[in-house]
């Protein structure tokens, strides 16, 4: 087993807010730490992918009544949208008999729909918490290069010899089971084939005209599929910066796969070697860096990419309440930086700039830019929630 950094926060959040919604993709360990919370506190478990469960909450106010002096954990709550009034209605109701913390943690693989759900009935009495697939910091440092072929997916990571088939087997039931309950019409080798181009284009812009053209469908499908896989939290769209600099900026987004064992399997990269040797090394490393970094970094860190027409870039622009850190990602354990890293720090003039890179040692560069491996700059950003 692996310790999962969130689930110290999960148990202090659910010491002072009502409901708790903990979302994620399948199969990257909520119901698997929800069962480790429930040792924490008087609980009941109920997954909405099974009938039985779903029977239990035929009268769910009921159900509700008879154990509110239990935390009751809801799996795939997404499936339920009812429900959301009666929670509602609930910890309203615990409210005025003086229950206020700890009654609801919701799990839900569907991060819009489960979110937009939710958010409107549940307005202020609900707190949000992602679970990403393991990071760098979980499995530690040594681990890395299995990290980074493998994923985060404890089942691909944890059974190495049985990964790459693991993986295959997870593309296919999202693609002919999960998606299509989710109601989408989109035909199954459609989808595959469009992820399948995502991962050629890992850390491109997305080009919805083009991919649309390869597919023989429109742009605005395109953007559509796109926004499926996002909500799914499968595919990371990064918004490109805009900032008042009198420059013209890029305006389309960058996608990545988000867990880089997913994006290995789509290109068929079974093994290091095969990964150190095609075309999509460079941005794959970008791809689990960035995840990484975004797994630790605060709550409500905004992260962007920089580019302007001219060519100033920066891999990766993170936003605290104003405050920007400039992050290039490089593999090389000698890297160089071009002129259009410091021509767009000189446009957006962050308060830190970073380089991290596949070395093992911390220096610095001119103009204030500090060297430094992954799991330095995780620590940075850990850093910054104390």
């Amino acid at each position: 087993m692996i310790k999962r950094q969130i689930r110290q926060q999960i148990n202090d959040t659910l010491q002072h807010i009502a409901a708790v919604v903990l979302l994620g993709p399948r199969q990257v360990g909520k119901t698997t730490l929800a069962h480790e919370v429930v040792e924490k506190f008087d609980s009941v478990y109920l997954d909405l992918e099974e009938p039985g469960d779903v029977l239990k909450l035929d009268d769910p106010s009921f159900y509700f009544e008879q154990n509110r002096e239990k935390l009751i954990i809801t799996d795939e709550v997404q499936r339920m949208p009812d429900l959301f009034q009666v929670l509602r209605s609930q910890i309203d109701r615990n409210r005025r008999a003086g229950h206020r913390n700890g009654q609801f943690l919701l799990l839900g693989s569907a991060s819009n729909e489960l979110l937009n759900q939710s958010s409107e009935s549940l307005a202020g009495r609900v707190s949000y918490l992602e679970l990403h697939p393991l990071n760098v910091q979980e499995v530690g440092a040594d681990r890395l290069n299995d990290l980074w072929l493998c994923g985060g997916f404890p089942d691909s990571f944890l059974v190495p010899d049985f990964s790459f088939q693991w993986r295959q087997n997870f593309i296919r039931t999202y693609l002919e089971r999960d998606i299509p309950m989710l109601g989408s019409r989109v035909p199954a080798e459609t989808l595959r084939r469009f992820w399948t181009m995502l991962a050629h284009n890992q850390g491109q812009m997305f080009n919805a005209s083009r991919i649309g053209g390869s597919l023989g469908v429109s742009g605005q499908t395109t953007s559509r599929y796109l926004d499926l896989l996002v909500d799914l939290m499968l595919v990371r769209r990064l918004q490109p910066w805009y900032a008042n600099v009198g420059k013209r900026l890029v305006k389309s987004p960058k996608t990545y796969i988000r867990d880089c064992g997913i994006l290995h399997t789509l290109l068929n990269i079974q093994t290091l070697d095969d990964l150190l040797s095609h075309p999509v090394l460079g941005s794959s490393w970008e791809g689990l860096v960035i995840e990484n970094l975004l797994s630790v970094a605060p709550p409500g860190t905004q992260a962007f990419f920089y580019r302007t027409a001219a060519g100033a870039e920066i891999d990766l622009v993170l936003n605290f309440g104003g405050k920007l850190w400039a992050i290039e990602v490089k593999r090389t354990t000698v890297p160089r930086l071009t002129k259009g890293f410091y021509h767009a720090c000189d446009d957006i003039k962050p308060t830190a700039k970073w380089v991290v890179y596949a070395g093992d040692e911390e220096y610095k560069l001119r103009d204030g830019i500090t060297v430094l491996p992954l799991a330095r700059m995780m620590e940075l950003l850990s850093d910054l929630h104390s």
